[in-house]
């Protein structure tokens, strides 16, 4: 399976996440070691700590909202999902 970053659309609930519909048949194993599988049609999901998972489509559109393409939110933007990811491990730091 390609990840182009062309791919990725940013999509929020309370919280900011970037998804891609899958196309074909996809499974992973995470850093915890739990397995993800995904039918094409589901999600792959990437929150904004780095963590990806998959999600249902039936779930995944009734609870999210497109907003724009991943592009808009790079790496490379201050005000991007780097920025976010910096956000947020400041806020887990703050709870923690």
């Amino acid at each position: 399976m390609r990840h182009r970053s062309i791919d990725w659309k940013v999509y929020r609930t309370r919280f900011l996440i970037r998804a891609k519909q899958l196309s074909e048949p996809y499974a992973f194993i995470d850093a915890l070691g739990r397995e993800h599988h995904g039918r094409p049609g589901d999600y792959l999901v990437e929150s904004s700590d780095g963590q990806r998972s998959i999600q249902r489509r039936e779930i995944f559109e009734d609870v999210y909202v497109a907003m724009c393409p991943a592009e808009v939110f790079s790496a490379d933007s201050p005000s991007g999902l780097s920025a976010f990811r910096r956000r947020a491990s400041t806020r887990s730091s703050a709870t923690a």
